[in-house]
């Protein structure tokens, strides 16, 4: 098969190891350069889950390699604009142009909504909302500069179109992400940009933790029917790939009619 984005430049955020390195890859495999980022250490004291490191992200590195790919990679923390703005500038002048911009940086953490820290709050608002603005807004001067158009995906959460109890902080950033994304399709018709966001359920991935959801479970019943089954797959979880081809899809032309659009990468399950 072609590959059908031969010559472009992606970015992805978040690509040391589960979803990002998968998009990362996937999009490599495809024909694009990738510039990559991950802050391979631990965002917060507040985030029990193992942190990807920076072995993770030389993994990446050689898997993109592997698929015939040059790419740019680099420990930044999407929190840190000047950081942001260096990357994209650099892998600007290495690559000459951007193209795609997947924003898949992101955090999870738990607790009800009024019991949450200021801390737990911040860490995560301030990674998965304003610092995918952040990112939005350090590539986005890129590719208009570039005048070849583009798509950028912003990585929300099925938790960005339904209210999930037990972790409302990251509902309130996901659901921000979707006003992002719809609000800037309007911003970039001019400059031929796409931007649609998509909206995983149960990925396998280590931010899942199935030990914390089970103790929210076990202390709050109630909530377990907020998370209903996917009735394609009924008990496990999706794989970051299966993600990956909803992104490599929304990358290539093959979706050029669509912008402002919200896929749920789900199975199913909100329709429960």
């Amino acid at each position: 098969m072609a590959e059908s984005l031969q010559g472009r430049v992606a970015f992805i955020t978040g690509a040391a190891r589960a979803q990002g390195r998968s998009h990362a890859v996937r999009l490599a495999r495809e024909g694009a350069d990738i510039i990559a980022l991950d802050i391979c250490a631990r965002a917060s004291d507040t985030l029990t889950y193992t942190p990807a490191t920076p072995e993770d992200l030389n993994e990446t590195v050689r898997l993109v390699e592997a698929e015939g790919r040059k790419v740019l990679a680099r420990q930044v923390d999407i929190r840190d604009d000047a950081a942001l703005r260096q990357l994209v500038a650099d892998g600007v002048e290495q690559f000459r142009r951007l193209d795609i911009l997947v924003a898949n940086a992101g955090v999870l953490g738990w607790g009800r909504v009024w019991e949450l820290t200021d801390e737990q709050w911040d860490t995560v608002i301030g990674i998965n909302l304003t610092g995918t603005w952040r990112t939005l807004r350090a590539a986005i001067p890129a590719m208009i500069e570039a005048g070849n158009g583009g798509s950028i995906v912003v990585v929300s959460s099925s938790a960005g179109l339904k209210a999930t109890p037990g972790n409302g902080h990251y509902a309130a950033s996901k659901f921000g992400l979707t006003a992002l994304t719809n609000t800037l399709a309007i911003e970039l018709g001019e400059y031929d940009i796409r931007v649609n966001s998509i909206h995983p359920y149960s990925v396998d991935t280590p931010m899942i933790e199935p030990e914390a959801m089970m103790e929210i479970f076990a202390k709050h019943p109630r909530f377990v029917h907020s998370f209903p089954p996917m009735p394609m797959q009924y008990k496990g979880f999706m794989t970051a790939d299966e993600v990956s081809d909803v992104v490599v899809w929304l990358a290539g032309d093959g979706s050029g009619t669509l912008s402002g659009t919200q896929i749920p990468v789900d199975k199913g399950a909100l329709k429960y």
